[in-house]
């Protein structure tokens, strides 16, 4: 049976997904200039963030979601080092909220852990 936190989680995930086909600017904006295709890599993050929320919402896959999961948020770490050591990608945000979305991450992958 599927938890309320997992339904939570699913769907956070799959608007997630979502959003990187409404505002890839936004994201583009974060993605170091050594990787190719940034545009590209955005939507097909945003299609990888999407399947996988829809099978967390699955019992029959919601092992290997929550290893891609667990892969995907770890990948993201070094999109976060490189905003902290680029002030110019949110010269506006303060820095404490962009130290701050680390632990988040790392909140999400402990979270996600609870699905293996």
């Amino acid at each position: 049976m599927i938890s309320w936190h997992q339904y939570l989680l699913g769907i956070l995930l799959v608007l997630a997904g979502m959003n990187h086909f409404r505002k890839p600017t936004l994201y583009e904006r974060v993605i170091p200039p050594r990787f190719p295709a940034a545009s590209t890599l955005i939507l097909i993050t945003g299609i990888v963030e999407m399947i996988l929320g829809f099978m967390l919402l699955n019992v029959g896959t919601q092992q290997y979601a929550a290893w891609g999961i667990i892969f995907l948020l770890i990948s993201y770490f070094i999109i976060h080092v490189y905003v902290l050591m680029n002030r110019k990608t949110f010269p506006k945000l303060p820095k404490w909220t962009l130290f701050l979305s680390m632990p988040i991450h790392l909140f999400l992958i402990i979270w996600v852990v609870n699905y293996l």
